[in-house]
């Protein structure tokens, strides 16, 4: 085990969760087992997990949620991207004190590791990368059979802002919840269908985050998991915008509202978890 490695976990670590960006398709599912399995090894770790911030499963929300009903006491959150944003720590903090302020349960504690503690670390990452001889490209010109494309049909388009307040406030975990359920409501193929992207600023900063809905042009403001539960259920499947959770474009500076229209009564583990695959 190299020096680099055991520097992921600090001493006297209980439980490790590797947290990765997005992955839908089998191969970085496999690679992040593999990444869980070294974390596993590593000394006073006794389970080690991954989970996905945005889309991918299993989410964030579903890991956190299972590690406090089993009782975890101390928990030790692993970023799995580079460079280290500086919104990273931000909008993760707000994030847990937004559920833990919905749960009753005791919660452990919970840290946040660097990926690579030192430059150190990082140049003994470096060199057994670059002594694992990778294959060069294949780089000469070849003919490729020319394919077409449908052109989708869905008529509504969901625009999620990644502006910098946005990230601090938490968009990353908005756009992972709104994709997930996306796929798991067929959502492009339900109602009038409906696609959804990654934009930048969209403009009312302070409304952070900042969903849009198309071809309403309906922006929401202050959207979380369970007001992008609203916006599916009335906006995007019975066509009604959701008067609580949206701005006009009145030409005045505005504010956020309560949302205590948009937060969900339940604790957590009683969410939509019940819905799970």
């Amino acid at each position: 085990m190299s020096d680099a490695a055991a520097s992921l976990v600090p001493p006297g670590a209980s439980s490790v969760l590797l947290l990765a960006r997005s992955a839908i398709s089998a191969p970085p599912l496999k690679e992040m087992e593999r990444f869980r399995a070294v974390a596993a090894a590593l000394p006073g770790v006794e389970c080690a997990l991954f989970a996905f911030s945005e889309q991918g499963s299993p989410s964030l929300r579903h890991v956190i949620d299972d590690l406090v009903t089993q009782g975890c006491e101390r928990l030790t959150i692993v970023p799995m991207q580079l460079p280290f944003e500086a919104s990273f720590q931000a909008w993760l903090t707000r994030t847990l004190i937004r559920w833990r302020g919905k749960d009753g349960r005791p919660w452990p504690e919970i840290t946040v590791a660097p990926l690579l503690a030192s430059d150190d670390s990082a140049a003994q990452a470096l060199t057994a990368t670059l002594a694992s001889n990778p294959a060069p490209l294949a780089l000469e010109t070849s003919k490729t059979a020319v394919e077409g494309s449908i052109v989708p049909s869905p008529k509504r388009r969901v625009l999620v802002c990644m502006g910098g307040p946005c990230n601090v406030a938490g968009a990353e975990i908005v756009w992972g919840h709104l994709r997930n359920e996306q796929e798991r409501l067929s959502l492009r193929t339900a109602g009038e269908g409906t696609m959804s992207a990654k934009s930048s600023c969209l403009g009312p900063c302070n409304l952070a985050p900042v969903v849009q809905v198309w071809p309403e042009g309906t922006y929401y403001g202050g959207v979380d998991e369970a007001g992008i539960d609203a916006i599916i259920a009335r906006h995007l499947l019975a066509g009604e915008p959701v008067p609580e959770l949206a701005y006009e474009a009145t030409g005045k500076k505005q504010i956020l509202r309560s949302k205590a229209a948009s937060d969900d009564p339940e604790p957590l583990h009683l969410q939509s978890y019940r819905n799970r695959k």
